[in-house]
């Protein structure tokens, strides 16, 4: 059969309005998110002998929630078993016709989903998000019960496999919300990663080149013409740059589409002294409007490590100053609030930290994005520690994906750590090979940027270790094992024998229980003891940065650990429970004296601190006092009276004072420092109630 000409083109529009009016109806609005926090129901599972009976019965709560706020820091054993949270939906009736998704940011640690009773998934892992698509499990314009069943027992199939290291909490103890689109969308339900994926190459100052691949779901009736765009806005929010192209989405299976785009001159994002960001906007529409966008930040950066020389940020070095973060709080456990997330960073920012490892899980969605604007390089990593069953590749494998995809746009993120002290004799064992395979897998969602894998030993050549770009190891020098100064022999070995490698201090760090005070007087720790005094932690910190400065060999370093944490095992320093290695305390209410030695040699604001505050009364009439700053050599004064004598310690900012004579009763001690040596000041109050003759 002949067309006329004419015809043909009558006929190719008439196609093109077939293939659009499946997606007219849903094109009104883009992308709804809803959150559904509140007015949740929960309960302790009642065929558990070991729930407490107030907890069998439906009582209200809102998300963040954790049913272990209050157990696993008692030291008493905690509830780990099965709970249920229900809440009633009502599904509005312009939703019918749309896709609706629920996604969870996380739930410890299984998670079992029914809508109206219908099962429709399973999830697992505390730590990272997921999402269901619900579209057909709702009742339009009715309502809904949702029903999440979640159970927190250790599990050899599940990561972490035991809580030996840190609790895993139960619970919703992250945000939840619905996700409603048109049924032409940006896919939501790949791993709950926002569906963009924002990769750069060759970034330099002259110019950066930006790649974006997309990915979209068509569940309409019919294959869809669309506008593909993505728009890269400054600061400002003043475009600087669009590619668009015109899409046929076939309905069949997922599409994945690439744009490119080079911007000149960029502006980079340079960690903490300029931690600039983009915005970029990726559209899909058609002639009737919008059908869906996301939004991601974006940050254009370089990162390099190079061995036996360091860390460089845009071809230039920037020095690792990190510490590790728990994510749990006293009394509130893992359900913490986005301002209490954002309080934990103002305080890492305060002492002058410019990387976190967050350890050892996925931590808040929040959390990224706030390092991301804060300027923090940052070490993201999954829960595979201390222990290995055999039975966990595949759950470790999935929540590696889930990682990456879930964070990959996120600028401030340089390493993914595959795992923590777990270990294996030869090149071809279980775990070796499963780091391996991790490794790869790291590579293949994200060839970007660094693995890393973390000992407990100070051995370079572990064969399970060195299947990651960074060989991370944890020294406990003066607490584990030997003195505190054998940090210096150790990584002066390794600088001769593997000066080719990558190499980070992962963890070190001693506990302190600021309740337990005494003279500077202990050459090493007693981690199975009952006292763990807070100046044992400044000895330890003030000699082992020194070392660590010296190195930069070193291409990171990081505090174990910010933050005093739950530990369920744990029974020393007098506290159960607790891991107190933290700079700050469990309630984040004080800062230690060892926050103010990383303040005075990391943060560049001026500042003069005497140590030793909390250790306020005294039975040695004479006593050294250690002063902390960054402005010089300060003054010291004891009841008025300028002493003289100061010496300095292992850096340029640590001045000790031997033979300060104290008198018997009050003593009012105060440091001078800055410009006009009175410009900044700080006072202690000491009491001498004997000397230490008795006299």
């Amino acid at each position: 059969m002949m067309i006329k000409p004419g015809s043909a083109l009558l006929l190719l529009t008439a196609l093109m309005l077939l293939l659009s009016s499946a997606v007219k109806s849903q094109n009104k609005s883009g992308r709804q998110v809803i959150s559904i926090n509140t007015d949740w129901q929960f309960k302790k599972d009642a065929n558990r002998r070991d729930a407490a009976l107030t907890e069998l019965k439906w009582k209200k709560v809102s998300v963040p929630h954790t049913w272990n706020d209050q157990d696993i820091q008692a030291g008493k054993g905690f509830y780990a078993g099965d709970a249920i949270y229900q809440k009633e939906l009502t599904a509005a009736a312009d939703w019918k016709g749309k896709r609706v998704f629920i996604r969870f940011e996380g739930v410890g640690s299984v998670a079992r989903l029914y809508v109206n009773d219908r099962y429709i998934g399973e999830h697992k892992g505390s730590y990272s998000a997921f999402a269901f698509d619900i579209s057909y499990a709702l009742k339009y314009g009715e309502k809904n019960k949702i029903e999440v069943k979640v159970n927190n027992e250790e599990r050899e199939d599940v990561i972490p496999i035991n809580n030996r290291l840190f609790p895993i909490y139960g619970g919703i103890y992250r945000p939840v919300s619905l996700i409603i689109t048109n049924k032409l969308n940006i896919a939501v339900t790949d791993f709950a990663a926002p569906g963009v994926y924002i990769s750069q190459q060759d970034v330099s100052a002259k110019s950066a080149e930006v790649k974006i691949k997309v990915k979209l779901e068509n569940k309409s009736e019919a294959a869809a013409p669309v506008t593909l765009s993505t728009s890269i806005y400054d600061a400002t929010g003043k475009l600087v740059k669009q590619a668009e192209e015109k899409l046929l989405v076939s309905r069949q299976g997922e599409q994945i589409f690439h744009q490119q785009l080079n911007l000149l001159s960029p502006h980079l994002w340079n960690g903490i002294k300029d931690p600039y960001l983009y915005k970029t906007v990726v559209r899909i529409s058609n002639e009737n409007g919008l059908i869906d966008e996301v939004t991601q930040s974006l940050g254009l950066r370089k990162f390099e490590m190079k061995p036996g020389k360091g860390f460089y940020l845009n071809d230039e070095p920037y020095r690792l100053l990190g510490v590790c973060r728990h994510q749990d709080k006293q009394d509130e456990g893992n359900a913490l609030s986005n301002a209490q997330h954002l309080a934990d960073l103002e305080d890492i920012k305060e002492m002058g930290t410019t990387s976190i490892r967050f350890a050892h899980y996925q931590q808040s969605e929040y959390l990224y994005s706030k390092c991301d604007s804060m300027g923090f390089v940052i070490w993201a990593e999954i829960p595979f520690v201390n222990a290995v069953s055999t039975k966990e590749a595949g759950n470790a494998k999935s929540q590696l994906r889930e990682l990456i995809r879930q964070n990959y746009n996120h600028p401030s993120i340089y390493v993914w750590g595959l795992h923590n002290e777990v270990y294996g004799k030869t090149p071809d064992d279980y775990t070796a090979v499963l780091t391996r395979d991790l490794d790869d897998i790291s590579k293949t969602e994200d060839p970007d940027r660094y693995t890393v894998s973390v000992s407990g030993y100070g051995e370079m050549d572990r064969p399970t270790n060195l299947n990651a770009d960074i060989q991370g190891m944890n020294r406990y020098y003066g607490w584990y094992e030997g003195r505190i100064g054998d940090l210096e022999q150790w990584v002066s070995g390794l600088e001769q024998k593997f000066p080719d490698y990558r190499m980070v201090l992962s963890e070190y760090g001693t506990e302190a229980n600021i309740a337990q005070q005494e003279e500077l007087s202990r050459d090493t720790g007693n981690p199975s003891g009952q006292v763990w005094p807070e100046a044992y932690q400044q000895k330890f910190h003030e000699i082992q940065w020194g070392i660590i400065e010296k190195h930069p060999y070193i291409a990171a370093s990081y505090v174990w650990n910010m933050f005093d944490f739950a530990v369920p095992p744990a029974n020393g320093g007098s506290v159960p429970a607790r891991n107190m290695k933290g700079l700050v305390t469990f309630d984040r209410k004080v800062k230690k004296d060892a926050f103010y030695w990383y303040k005075a040699n990391w943060n560049p604001e001026p500042m003069v601190y005497i140590a030793g505050r909390r250790f306020n009364k005294r039975t040695n009439g004479n006593t050294t006092v250690t002063v902390y700053s960054n402005t010089g050599t300060p003054t010291l004064l004891v009841n008025g009276k300028k002493i003289s004598g100061v010496k300095t310690g292992n850096t340029k900012v640590h001045y000790i004072f031997e033979n300060v004579k104290l008198q018997k009763g009050k003593n009012q001690v105060e440091a001078l420092a800055g410009k006009t040596a009175s410009e900044l000041k700080d006072h202690v109050e000491w009491t001498l109630t004997t000397t230490a003759t008795g006299k």
